[in-house]
C-alpha cells in the first residue's frame, strides 16, 4: 500500500470518527429510549399483559380508530422488545468482530463481509418475528419461501453466482481492501467488496462490479511496481559516450516517491526517430503516475545538462528531377 494510500485511509478513518462521533449521540438516544420502553415494558408487564389488563380486552371508546390503536399496543410493544432485543446483541456482535478482526486489509475485509451477512440476517429474521407478532404464519411463510426460492433460483442463476465469486474472492485472499487491480481496461483502488458487487475507485470514478464478472484480475499491491522511462536519443548520437554520462549522472537523481534508486535498463527500442533508453525505478503502485511524472522529469532535465539530444519526428521528401 502507497503512502498517499495510506494517508488517505488515515485521513477517511478520521472523517468516519467524526462523523460517528455526530451520530453516536443520536444512535444512542434512539437505542437507550428504546432500551428504557423494553425495561419499563417488562416492569409494568401487568398492566400492558395482564389477565385484568384493558389493552387485551375489547375496548369500547366509542371510536374506531382509537379501539383499534388500543387493540394494536400489546403487539406494538411486543415489536419494540423484540427489536430492541435484537438491535443490542448484533450491535455487539458486529463490534466484537471489527475488534478482533480489524488488524489487517485481509482481515478487515473478512469483517466488513462478515458484517454484511449478520445485517441482511438479521432483517430477514426481524421481518419474520414481526409478521408472526402481528399473527402471520411464519411457518408457512418459510415452507412457501423455500419454494419461491427455488422458483425464483432458476431466474436469478446470475444473482447467486455473484454471491458465490464474492465468497471466494474473500476466502481465496486474491484481493482485498485497499488493493490496486486491475480489471479488463479499468485500473483501480478496492474500496468495497460486498455480497454481490465490488466498487474501484480511480481519479475520483468509481467503478461497480459484479462479482461473477471479475476476471483476470491483476493486482498491483501484492509486490511494489516498476515505473518505467522511455526517452530517445537521435541516431547521430554517440550511444557509448551517452550511457558513459548516463552512468556518471544516474546516481544523482532524485525521484521523490521511489522506492529504489534510477536504474538504467539499456535500448529498449529503435525507433523511427531516434533510440530508445529506458530507466525504471520502483514504487508503490499508489504513487506510480506520481513518480511516473518525477522519473520523466529527473531523465530530461539529465539530458538538457549534458547536451543529449532528444529528437523531433522527422519526415524526409524526396521530389524527384
Amino acid at each position: 500500500m502507497s503512502r498517499n494510500l495510506k494517508e488517505e485511509i488515515a485521513e477517511q478513518h478520521e472523517e468516519n470518527k467524526k462523523k460517528l462521533k455526530a451520530l453516536g449521540p443520536v444512535k444512542l438516544t434512539i437505542l437507550a429510549i428504546l432500551v428504557v420502553g423494553t425495561v419499563l415494558s417488562y416492569v409494568f408487564y401487568e398492566w400492558f399483559f395482564g389477565k385484568y389488563s384493558a389493552w387485551c380486552h375489547e375496548p369500547n371508546t366509542g371510536v374506531a380508530i382509537l379501539d383499534t390503536l388500543c387493540r394494536w399496543v400489546p403487539k406494538i410493544i411486543t415489536c419494540i422488545q423484540f427489536i430492541t432485543f435484537m438491535l443490542v446483541v448484533v450491535t455487539i456482535i458486529l463490534i466484537i468482530i471489527r475488534k478482533l478482526l480489524g488488524k489487517t486489509q485481509r482481515s478487515k475485509t473478512v469483517a466488513m463481509l462478515l458484517c454484511n451477512l449478520i445485517r441482511w440476517i438479521t432483517a430477514i429474521v426481524l421481518v419474520i418475528a414481526v409478521l408472526y407478532i402481528w399473527g402471520v404464519d411464519a411457518t408457512a411463510l418459510i415452507t412457501g419461501a423455500g419454494v419461491v426460492t427455488l422458483v425464483v433460483g432458476l431466474g436469478m442463476q446470475s444473482l447467486i453466482a455473484d454471491v458465490v465469486a464474492g465468497l471466494f474472492i474473500v476466502f481465496e485472499n486474491e484481493f482485498n481492501v485497499g488493493d490496486w487491480i486491475t480489471v479488463g481496461d479499468f485500473r483501480g483502488e478496492v474500496i468495497s467488496i460486498g455480497i454481490r458487487t465490488t466498487k474501484l475507485r480511480a481519479a475520483g470514478n468509481i467503478k461497480i462490479l459484479n462479482n461473477n464478472s471479475i476476471q483476470g484480475v491483476l493486482n498491483h499491491t501484492i509486490e511494489p511496481s516498476i515505473v518505467k522511462c522511455l526517452i530517445d536519443i537521435e541516431y547521430g548520437a554517440d550511444l557509448p559516450k551517452v550511457e558513459g554520462i548516463i552512468k556518471s549522472n544516474i546516481g544523482a537523481l532524485e525521484v521523490p516517491g521511489a522506492l529504489t534508486p534510477v536504474q538504467y535498463d539499456g535500448v529498449a527500442a529503435l525507433g523511427a526517430s531516434g533510440v530508445t533508453l529506458q530507466f525504471e525505478v520502483s514504487a508503490y503502485e499508489g504513487d506510480y503516475f506520481v513518480v511516473e511524472r518525477a522519473l520523466n522529469g529527473a531523465v530530461k532535465n539529465m539530458f538538457d545538462k549534458n547536451g543529449i539530444n532528444i529528437p523531433f519526428p522527422q519526415i524526409v521528401v524526396h521530389e524527384e528531377k
